[in-house]
């Protein structure tokens, strides 16, 4: 079968900056090709239209109009034809989407399917952010799902939270993000009382309240490491333009000493940081399904995150990490705390981890659900 994907991002120097949505489909594209599809990604927004393969993977790079007042209905109707030529010269036979910003909301291919997963809209997030979504993009993103011929969800969550939140009733098939458990492996390195966060430093990942957990991991464990791996990202709730400078002032003098943040990092470092961490923490308000809590497990770290919602797709509490409230800055700190001087729960943790990710979340399991979801709708 030929797949596409359309997509804002995609992890490849010649891209640009990809998030969890890259991520995700990269995993998926290399999990399909192993079930001998071929895979098409189209990346728009991009500086300029060209084609380049990323191992076996077809990155087709298209560059918006810009049409003043009309980019975006210009834009979509370029993607519209760019999608029909290929089904017609038989070079794809569906194109999934994400729901962020409703990209295929004017977008009406002739014949060719269109499948959009959920990874979390933007008024999803605004929703869980507790503040207003513009409605411009709530108008797209609802139009797209309307309009789509299938609908996946990488959480049964975001499917439900969705379905509430734009007033609809629509049928979500549930499909998880993968990872490549070969590229994620156990590590037998570790620095002793290391507690590693890695992704973007922004308020809706709790970032905010995670200078007061480590506080009160410090208060216990004056010998605690906390280490952050990630881009700064703006605060939009202040205007604020660092969350890092934010979250300095939070720190006490004692706990502000064991802190390190190392900035962004290049994606494939990411392995060498998560390998001699201890803990791995993730107090997040706002997530669909994170691949980056699937990378840590994989690894087989012990974890402590958030107990929002999702997350009890992912982990199951006291068997393979801990789950937490973030804003119970007390009891998140007592399991890091727990695990920190337990070497024999950590271990058991992180291999009870590694096993669910291997059956539940590779990107073999994945690929295989998503075909046979995607045969569904094939008109060829």
């Amino acid at each position: 079968m030929k797949i596409a994907f359309l997509t804002p991002e995609y992890p490849h120097a010649k891209t640009g900056n990809s998030g969890g949505i890259g991520t995700s489909i990269k995993n998926l594209a290399k999990g399909l090709l192993l079930e001998g599809c071929s895979v098409r990604v189209l990346v728009y927004g991009q500086k300029e239209d060209a084609i380049f393969d990323d191992n076996g993977i077809c990155i087709q790079q298209i560059k918006n109009k810009k049409i003043k007042g009309l980019s975006w209905y210009f834009t979509r109707k370029k993607i519209q034809g760019i999608i029909n030529k290929l089904y017609l010269e038989k070079k794809i036979d569906i194109v999934e989407a994400p729901d962020w910003t409703g990209i295929t909301s004017f977008i009406q291919p002739h014949l060719c399917p269109v499948i959009i997963r959920l990874n979390g809209s933007d008024t999803y997030f605004c929703h869980l952010d507790n503040r207003p979504v513009k409605w411009i993009n709530k108008f797209h993103e609802k139009r797209a799902l309307l309009k789509a011929d299938g609908l996946l969800s990488v959480s049964q969550f975001t499917a439900n939270l969705t379905n509430e939140i734009f007033g609809i009733q629509k049928k979500f098939t549930i499909i998880p993000n993968a990872i490549d458990t070969n590229s994620f492996v156990a590590s037998n390195s570790k620095n002793e009382n290391t507690i590693l966060y890695f992704g973007s430093l922004i308020r809706k990942k709790g970032l905010l309240e995670l200078p007061f957990i480590f506080n009160e991991v410090i208060r216990k464990n004056p010998l605690a490491q906390l280490i952050l791996v990630g881009k700064d990202v703006p605060d939009i709730i202040t205007g604020n333009n660092s969350t890092w400078e934010m979250m300095r002032k939070l720190f006490t003098k004692e706990a502000s000493s064991n802190v390190t943040y190392l900035g962004s990092v290049p994606y494939p470092e990411i392995n060498r940081h998560i390998a001699v961490a201890t803990v791995c923490v993730f107090p997040t308000f706002a997530e669909a399904l994170p691949v980056s809590w699937l990378e840590a497990m994989a690894m087989q770290k012990a974890i402590v995150a958030s107990n929002i919602g999702w997350a009890t797709e992912v982990i199951d509490d006291g068997v393979n990490g801990f789950l937490v409230n973030p804003n119970n800055h007390m009891e998140y700190a007592s399991k890091i705390n727990t695990l920190l001087i337990n070497s024999k729960l950590c271990q058991e943790f992180g291999i009870a981890a590694r096993k669910k990710v291997i059956e539940k979340f590779s990107i073999s399991v994945v690929a295989k659900q998503s075909l046979a979801f995607y045969k569904q709708f094939s008109r060829k």
